[in-house]
């Protein structure tokens, strides 16, 4: 496919640097120096210039583009860019929008505008925060199959029920269908067999149905009401914390917000009439004590630094509060989450290069790649992909047990019609099946990739 994405910050780099891996990438920017460092880094053409100018967008060959992607830092250039590329015959368009004076107009630029997708990093990162906190114990939930389909990560804690058992004894004991898929322990990531043996501090994926997720993190806490989040304190008053509010308050979570600043500690008291807004720095040991945020059942931190955040989540967890949440963009400070044992990271820039990706795979399943969704979990050694089985391949019908999968790779669940299947040897795969695979290879564009 040939992809324009205009501005080359965080976001915009980026997609550059994966998509241009399968695509003719051409982006474009304003600052030269930008331009430079992502055409040194990556196999893309660049051009410096004005993207609401037709000349430059003419340069970038806008006409043949099959996918235009807007991530400047301006919503209105965003919009407007997109708006252009399409009247000069861009076939798709892409654009991100984080203000939230934009929420109810996404329908009409969609319909009316002809702009295919818009990207809310703040408010998508405020959804992934809230499944967490439906669940405290889970670390990190995806969802495949339009929803039938999760994808749970969770650490086994000292004196969990899944504390020394075999895998082979899981489903028995549990009495559910469910499936670990990939164990990290340490610094190794496996993908086990019946014989593995889970132990205290291992961090475990594992899918299932919707319902038999809700039903497993009920049974794996015999305390599991009293442990619901009921309070949360949210470290930072900027777009995803006004995001995150709305959505905790209809929860049913009581939301306190710590803000330095007046204004817009103003503007949240107008819009957030159920939020309880404390006007101080939610950085101050002193302060955090006098607000009582210790007391919490959660605790996200949302400034606008990492380190900051890293150190807040650091105080929370070992003053006691039950849930920790961080938000984290750059990739460095991520991978050091297992090191520093903090758990729930959400990365608003890695959630947004995420959706734009899952279109992208979209759009490519329309000309005949057969992946649908794809996320990159345990800082991108492990893959979870989503394929669908358009073709009758000669693996589609054969017992699984007759199948030879390469190492390193597991088939972690089959959806077919309404129907979940957790895969056993005897399961075949059908046509129009929907499958999930888990590997900790890289590198598959379609289905029968997996098999040897």
């Amino acid at each position: 496919m040939d992809i324009i994405i205009v501005g080359c910050g965080k976001v915009g780099s980026a997609l550059a640097e994966v998509l241009s891996d399968e695509h003719n990438v051409t982006v474009i920017d304003k600052n030269e120096n930008l331009i430079e460092s992502v055409i040194n880094d990556f196999d893309v053409m660049g051009i410096a210039g004005n993207c609401l100018q037709t000349d430059v967008l003419e340069e970038a060959n806008v006409d043949k583009a099959n996918l235009f992607i807007a991530v400047t830092a301006s919503d209105e250039v965003n919009i407007l860019s997109c708006l252009i590329a399409k009247k000069m015959k861009a076939r798709h368009c892409i654009a991100r929008v984080r203000s939230p004076e934009f929420d109810k107009q996404l329908v009409f630029m969609r319909e009316e505008l002809g702009i295919s997708m818009m990207v809310n990093p703040d408010y998508n990162a405020a959804n992934e925060i809230a499944k967490v906190m439906r669940y405290p114990a889970a670390i990190n939930i995806e969802s495949f199959a339009k929803g039938r389909v999760d994808l749970t990560e969770i650490r086994i804690t000292s004196g969990s029920i899944l504390d020394g058992v075999a895998l082979s004894h899981l489903s028995r004991r549990m009495r559910l269908d469910i499936l670990i898929c990939a164990v990290q322990r340490g610094d190794e990531l496996v993908i086990p067999n019946g014989n593995f043996v889970l132990r205290a501090g291992d961090k475990i994926h594992m899918t299932a149905s919707h319902s038999n997720m809700v039903k497993f993190f009920k049974s794996i806490s015999a305390a599991y009401r009293e442990k619901r989040v009921k309070k949360a304190v949210l470290i930072g008053g900027g777009r995803v914390a006004y995001h995150l509010a709305q959505q905790l308050i209809e929860m049913g979570i009581k939301v306190k917000i710590i803000e330095i600043d007046k204004e817009r500690c103003l503007e949240l008291s107008e819009r957030l009439n159920k939020v309880d807004i404390s006007c101080a720095d939610g950085t101050d040991h002193d302060i955090l004590e006098e607000e009582h945020v210790y007391d919490a059942d959660a605790v996200v931190t949302l400034t606008g630094i990492d380190e900051e955040n890293i150190l807040l989540s650091l105080l929370a967890k070992n003053n006691g509060v039950e849930k920790v949440v961080t938000k984290v963009n750059r990739p460095s400070l991520i991978q050091l989450s297992d090191t520093l044992a903090l758990d729930s990271i959400i990365s608003p820039k890695t959630i947004t290069v995420s959706q734009i990706l899952q279109y992208v795979r979209a759009k490519q399943n329309s000309l005949g790649n057969n992946i649908t969704t794809l996320y990159s979990l345990v800082n991108g050694r492990l893959e979870a992909i989503e394929f669908i089985v358009r073709d009758k391949k000669d693996y589609v019908d054969v017992p699984l047990k007759k199948l030879k999968i390469r190492n390193g790779i597991l088939i972690a669940s089959i959806v077919r019609g309404n129907e979940l299947i957790i895969p056993k040897g005897d399961d075949c795969l059908k046509l129009n099946d929907s499958v999930v695979v888990i590997t900790t290879n890289k590198g598959f564009n379609d289905l029968s990739d997996i098999f040897d």
